[in-house]
């Protein structure tokens, strides 16, 4: 049943995204917002393509869809790339500039004013997250970041980069943690998917003003801690 349910998944979800990047493709000659409309209707349609297949999911806490934010999420799946931008209205994501490659919907990821990230760049690629969380700050944008910068299997060890900091620092917003276990439902570079929960928590901020150790230690500690319960 898990092969079969997979297909149904696959075959749906990657239809129906076609069906609606080329159907919505005249969506990116209008402003912006238009084009996170159809980021936000993408989250919901694979929300009810999973509720299909018995993959449903609990929010914790609060997701402060009232303030500007930087959610600091940790990066198991892509189910978070996904149904994140339905819960949380649709933020600016900081990913891979190879992302924009991809026909056409790299074009609604520009539009929608995501952050590319060149990580072969070093420092420059630092200035430029700089400028571009700045820029989004003063269109009222909230932003999201995977600290760790890709995905990362249960269990295992990797570093928060910096990137996270500096665009706390350029910003001047507070951080909002965010652990979730969606790798038990859609792993890592897996074509199956495993019904189940996917639970989702919204920790309590990090306000501005941290010097980079101390940010960085209690963004780690933060998700951390509550993966140790999470991934039980």
């Amino acid at each position: 049943m898990i092969y079969l349910k997979s297909l149904f998944f696959n075959s749906l979800f990657y239809i129906g995204t076609s069906i609606l990047v080329f159907v919505m493709g005249p969506i990116l000659l209008f402003p912006s917002r238009y084009a996170r409309l159809v980021a936000k209707f993408w989250g919901y349609m694979t929300y009810l393509l999973l509720g299909m297949i018995g993959i449903t999911q609990t929010v914790i806490g609060d997701r402060r869809l009232d303030q500007q934010v930087l959610y600091a999420v940790k990066h198991q799946s892509a189910w978070e790339t996904i149904i994140l931008c339905w819960l949380l209205d649709a933020p600016a994501f900081v990913l891979k500039r190879e992302l924009l490659r991809l026909p056409i919907i790299g074009w609604f990821f520009l539009k929608t004013g995501c952050i590319p990230v060149d990580r072969s760049a070093g420092m420059k690629a630092l200035r430029d997250i700089r400028a571009a969380g700045q820029d989004l700050v003063k269109k009222g944008r909230s932003m999201l970041i995977f600290p760790q910068g890709t995905r990362v299997a249960h269990g295992t060890d990797h570093p928060y980069e910096i990137g996270v900091f500096s665009l706390y620092q350029a910003t001047g917003l507070s951080v909002v943690p965010v652990a979730l276990n969606s790798c038990h439902v859609w792993p890592r570079n897996s074509w199956l998917k495993y019904p189940g929960k996917v639970t989702v928590e919204f920790l309590k901020p990090i306000e501005p003003g941290l010097d980079r150790k101390h940010f960085m230690t209690t963004l780690k500690q933060r998700i951390e801690d509550r993966m140790f319960y999470l991934e039980k």
